[in-house]
């Protein structure tokens, strides 16, 4: 990188730091682009932002389709922000098939937190990324809380198997749940229970109220099963109504008391080290994948032992160490 380039990076760097919000989107768009100089940019961007980041509550929000995230996320950002906070909002869409692009607009969704000037709104594709987490989610967040933003909520797309990939990012991992029980709980993976370090059953008003309180009682006594995912915490089960505004204070609550009590054994500094760790294997994980893909010594073997394996004429395991022997012995 030329002298011109390092000092536009720390200038933009700088533009972050004190504030400055189409700097702040600009960076996140660099860090989302897949061109290899954006690439370099954007990694030379994050080293200059990375001392100014940490010092926010990470909170990653996942449930059911229709639970309302969204609802539930603009009255709890209302609220924090009502608390002193500065928030920002990683909502993490469905990408659109032929564009690529996000398709459900989440600024449309969070009226409310998208006309506050404490608050910070992303809508970033999720892409092929399992989980419905972007691959550069983790970067975006850096950046949001060099920028100052305190509270970062990380909105997913919704349950599944990869949804650790949330757990692996942020410090508190809270699942919404719909009003019901039984059945209705089966939806919900035993794996994403665990996760979960504070659960919420949302819609609890009207005629949903008396299923929201089986559903937590159903739920309640699920973990009762379960191992605690942190020393000197159990998961608890609240109720909410996100469109009434109820049982929001006491999700705040708990978050609080959430990260005093992590930060209080030092789980909470254990985690953030450990997520650290876990980011440097993912990257380079997608990074070698990318490099094998390029390699043009790998293109020319691909298409002939893709189609091998698909017949059943090779295993691809077999496949895989050819193509990895290819790659290597270039």
């Amino acid at each position: 990188m030329n002298a011109a380039t390092g000092s536009t990076i720390k200038h933009h760097a700088a533009q972050i730091v004190a504030g400055d919000r189409r700097a702040l989107a600009r960076a996140i768009t660099l860090i989302e682009s897949t061109r290899a100089d954006h690439r370099r940019q954007a990694e030379a961007l994050i080293e200059e932002l990375l001392p100014h980041s940490g010092r926010s509550l990470r909170i990653g929000i996942s449930g059911p389709p229709g639970v309302g995230k969204s609802t539930f996320i603009e009255a709890f950002g209302q609220h924090a922000i009502g608390e002193g906070r500065r928030l920002a909002v990683l909502a993490v869409d469905p990408s659109s098939r032929l564009s690529g692009g996000s398709i459900l607009g989440d600024k449309t969704r969070m009226e409310a937190l998208s006309r506050s000037e404490a608050a910070f709104i992303r809508p970033s594709p999720a892409g092929l990324t399992l989980g419905g987490v972007a691959r550069r989610t983790r970067e975006a967040l850096l950046v949001c809380e060099a920028a100052g933003f305190d509270l970062i909520i990380v909105e997913t797309v919704g349950v599944g198997q990869s949804e650790t990939a949330v757990a692996e990012m942020v410090d508190l991992f809270l699942v919404l749940l719909l009003p019901g029980g039984g059945d209705d709980l089966q939806g919900i993976k035993r794996g994403i229970m665990e996760l979960a370090d504070i659960l919420v059953v949302n819609k609890a008003d009207g005629d949903l109220k008396m299923a929201a309180d089986r559903a937590a009682a159903d739920v309640a006594n699920a973990l009762g099963l379960m191992q605690p995912r942190h020393a000197g915490w159990r998961a608890e089960v609240l109720r909410t109504s996100a469109l009434k505004q109820t049982g929001i204070a006491e999700v705040w609550v708990k978050a609080l008391a959430f990260e005093e009590t992590l930060k209080g054994s030092g789980a909470f500094d254990a985690q953030r080290r450990d997520q650290a760790k876990a980011w440097l294997w993912h990257e380079l994980s997608d990074s070698l994948i990318e490099a094998l893909k390029a390699d043009p010594h790998v293109a020319a073997k691909l298409g002939n032992l893709e189609a091998k394996v698909g017949a059943g004429k090779m295993a691809p395991g077999t496949a895989a160490q050819e193509l990895l022997a290819s790659f290597l012995n270039r």
